[in-house]
């Protein structure tokens, strides 16, 4: 956990969010600038800067991540839809935790 990262904070409940979906390993919830109808997030609870420290110890970490979108993407009612991941801030990333967006259901209204 890192003081002051916001996705520490939502996955220790101390900053509330609209929740999917919660393990030991990660925290689903709902992106709060949504780019589509369906927007969430999947955020593990470790912090990890960026993509680009994640080494071969977390590649579980990583897989876990990219069958979950699958599964909660299917849940929210999905067919299709689109995962995306920044890295870095030349890569467009905000908040340095990583994370994966999950978007579909056509653009936000």
């Amino acid at each position: 956990m890192s003081a002051d990262c916001i996705f520490c904070k939502i996955a220790a409940g101390t900053i509330p969010s609209k929740s999917l979906y919660e393990d030991d390993d990660v925290i689903v919830f709902h992106d709060i600038r949504p780019l589509a109808k369906t927007h969430f997030l999947i955020v593990p609870k470790a912090h990890i800067e960026t993509l680009k420290d994640c080494s071969a110890e977390h590649q579980a970490l990583l897989g876990k991540m990219m069958l979950l979108a699958a599964k909660l993407a299917a849940e929210q009612g999905l067919v299709g839809y689109k995962t995306l991941m920044n890295v870095g801030r030349e890569g467009g990333q905000e908040v340095f935790h990583i994370h994966l967006h999950v978007f579909g259901g056509g653009a936000a209204a």
